[in-house]
């Protein structure tokens, strides 16, 4: 079952590095994902989260105000 990642931010640099830390775990992993920017503020917003960089993975929010890292995100995405 393919998974669906949104990484929200506006494009700051821990925006950046949040997606392309996203982008090599799915990739290194072989794991079946669709990996969605997010950058619009009010739909940023629509989801409650303050501070960016977030990860919602199948809707739920898992990682918000900070950029994640390899290991928990393959944790994330077992």
């Amino acid at each position: 079952m393919s998974k669906k990642i949104k990484i929200l931010g506006t494009g700051c640099p821990n925006c950046m590095k949040a997606i392309a830390v996203t982008e090599k775990v799915v990739q290194d992993n072989n794991i079946d994902a669709t990996i969605e920017k997010v950058d619009d503020i009010m739909d940023i917003m629509s989801y409650n989260v303050i501070s960016t960089p977030a990860v919602i993975i199948d809707g739920e929010i898992k990682i918000k105000g900070r950029v994640p890292t390899k290991t928990e995100l393959e944790e994330l995405l077992k």
